[in-house]
This record gives C-alpha cells, sequence and structure tokens, in this order.
C-alpha cells in the first residue's frame, strides 16, 4: 500500500469513528427538543443558564455562554447566561477552602435560583464536581441539564439530571465534538422555541 493510499484509509477510519456517535445523537432528538422547550420555557420566565465542567470541559461551558450572550447568528435575540469556571480566584478559592469538589455547588448557592437553568458538562459523567453542582442546582429548583459521553457514568446511573444528553463514544476526542454539535442544537432550538412564544406560556408546558 502507498503513503497516499495507507493516509486515505486512515482518514476514512477516522471520519468512520464519529459518524455513528452522530447518528445517535440525532437519534435523540426527541429528548434534545424537550430539553431544549424546558430551557425556552425557563429563559422565558426570565431566567438565566448556568454552565459549569472541568477540564476540557470548562472551555465548553465558556464556549456555550458566548453563544447565548453574543449570538453570532444576525438577528437571534441575546440570553443570560454565565458560566461558573471563568472566575480563577473564585474557583481556586473555594477548591482551597472547600474542596475541589465544591466549587460549582458552593456558587449555585449564592448565584442561582430556581428559575434558572444548570448545565453541567462531563465527557466521562463521572466528574464529582459536576455532580455536586448539578445535585446543588436540583436542591435550588433549578431546570438541570447534563451533557455526558461514554455509557453517561454516574450522571445518567443515578439520573441527576432533569435531562441528559449522552455523546455515545469511548474516544474524549469525538465526545467532545459530539458535545459541540449538541450545545449548538440546543442553542439553535431554544431559539426555535422563541419564535413560538405560544409554546412557552404556562398552558403549553407538559
Amino acid at each position: 500500500m502507498s503513503r497516499a493510499s495507507a493516509g486515505t484509509a486512515t482518514a476514512a477510519e477516522l471520519f468512520e469513528r464519529r459518524v455513528l456517535p452522530l447518528y445517535q445523537l440525532a437519534d435523540d432528538a426527541g429528548a434534545i427538543a424537550a430539553a431544549c422547550h424546558a430551557m425556552a420555557v425557563r429563559f422565558h420566565r426570565g431566567g438565566t443558564l448556568v454552565v459549569f465542567g472541568s477540564g476540557t470541559a470548562s472551555t465548553d461551558a465558556q464556549h456555550v455562554v458566548v453563544e447565548f450572550v453574543h449570538p453570532v447568528v444576525m438577528g437571534k435575540r441575546a440570553l443570560p447566561a454565565i458560566s461558573l469556571t471563568a472566575d480563577v480566584a473564585t474557583v481556586t478559592g473555594i477548591a482551597g477552602a472547600e474542596g475541589f469538589d465544591e466549587i460549582f455547588a458552593h456558587q449555585l448557592s449564592h448565584l442561582a435560583s430556581a428559575r434558572d437553568i444548570a448545565l453541567g458538562i462531563s465527557p466521562d459523567g463521572n466528574c464529582a464536581s459536576v455532580l455536586r453542582g448539578l445535585a446543588a442546582a436540583r436542591e435550588l429548583g433549578m431546570l438541570t441539564v447534563a451533557l455526558v459521553g461514554g455509557d453517561g457514568g454516574r450522571v445518567a446511573s443515578l439520573q441527576t439530571a432533569d435531562h441528559i444528553v449522552v455523546a455515545h463514544s469511548d474516544d474524549p476526542r469525538v465526545i467532545k465534538e459530539v458535545h459541540v454539535t449538541a450545545y449548538h442544537v440546543l442553542w439553535e432550538l431554544v431559539h426555535v422555541f422563541f419564535q413560538h412564544p405560544d409554546l412557552l406560556e404556562p398552558r403549553a408546558v407538559a
């Protein structure tokens, strides 16, 4: 096999590795739509999206917030969102005083309320700080949404969120790529619901 043909075959395999998880994400369209509707209702009632994740997921949290606060698509409405990963002083201060697992739960207890939305991102579904954050959000009465990967980990097995979106892959690179697609879809579909305000009134909420 020539160098060029070997490279072509490898490239095809790399792309193929990403195809099935994206199809599986599409198969979850109904569950994702339900999450987006619930998020849109909270936004409609004045809620804020609060996003968090550790490690590489911390950058996803900040990416999500930019999408909502400063939409790149002209004409789309900006919606309130904050990331709990952006303030290094606060994160490290809480970690030093209370332990790393509490970095999101502590912030939520002081920054969020029952009308808000918590979006936790954990590539393997087992991140202790994300699990604690989702638990704290539920205690506050927030709507909880989780983006996880693999088999969903403890987030899925313990049902620690109202809506759980799983990237079905064991490859952390693929999981991250699927998560980017997932939260772009969340953003877009929330705005679709805002184009139909009658769907956001109390009588329309299941």
